[in-house]
């Protein structure tokens, strides 16, 4: 099993996960044209795609999702609450798979296990994507932990964690208070430590790949969250891998 980004941040998130003869993607907050560029940069044509899979409404998510979709004939999968959020989008579209936040489904050859997360949108989801031996966590878009969250990424292979903003910078940067106020609130965007915080309560002993992710180009520098997470994971810093806005991240092998 191997993943790779397209982007992640603020301006767009798209992931891939491969498994088998399946390619799942996770999210499209780009537009069509410059999908096809970022996939053309891991050797992937918009052929290639399974599936998309969606996390929650928020555009920097699902902007591009049912235009993608639609094009290429692809079906996607997400919760009843992200649909009915954004159903207008959909509209007349084929193979739209609604999903319960807890039971797992099948697409192809990649099992996936959606969990609840505390964010500010009608029922957004995140995920574990398994090939039967190997998983790979991901959280973003989540305010705050919780034993559920914990529970569901313990023992990972692999984990792309939100680090979107360093407390300081956020309190201190150019957003307004009320933006300020949401990120940092319990249903808005985990900080570094927070992110470091909750790797430290969970059993890595199987991690091979650590990738922080959705950071936030005015309240946060990728040195500061590879400091957190390598401190909490007692590794060099260089080892934690960046979910770059414009580049994403290369080809990840899970063993």
């Amino acid at each position: 099993m191997r993943f790779a980004s397209l982007g992640s941040g603020s301006r767009g998130n798209a992931l891939v996960v491969e498994a088998g003869r399946t390619r799942v993607m996770l999210d499209c907050g780009f537009a069509i044209r410059e999908t096809v560029r970022r996939l053309a940069r891991l050797e992937l044509a918009a052929e290639d795609i399974s599936a998309i899979v969606v996390t929650h409404e928020h555009s920097d998510h699902i902007g591009g999702v049912a235009a993608f979709a639609r094009k290429y004939n692809l079906p996607v999968w997400l919760t009843h609450g992200t649909f009915s959020s954004s159903s207008s989008q959909f509209k007349d579209a084929q193979g739209v798979h609604l999903f319960d936040c807890h039971h797992r489904f099948m697409i192809g050859d990649v099992e996936i296990e959606p969990y609840p997360v505390p964010h500010d949108a009608r029922e957004p989801s995140q995920f574990v994507f398994g090939d039967g031996a190997r998983r790979l966590g991901v959280l973003t878009d989540a305010g705050s932990s919780t034993p559920h969250i914990e529970a569901t990424l313990n023992c990972c292979h692999a984990l792309v964690l939100e680090c979107n903003h360093d407390a300081d910078m956020l309190r201190n940067g150019p957003y307004p208070p009320g933006l300020k106020q949401r990120v940092a609130g319990r249903f808005g965007h985990l900080d570094n430590e927070a992110s470091a915080g909750l790797l430290g309560k969970l059993d890595v002993s199987l991690l091979q790949h650590v990738i922080a992710a959705h950071l936030s180009d005015k309240n946060n520098q990728p040195y500061l969250a590879q400091r957190a997470l390598s401190r909490v994971l007692n590794c060099e810093a260089n080892w934690i891998g960046i979910a770059e806005q414009e580049a994403g991240f290369e080809w990840r092998q899970i063993i």
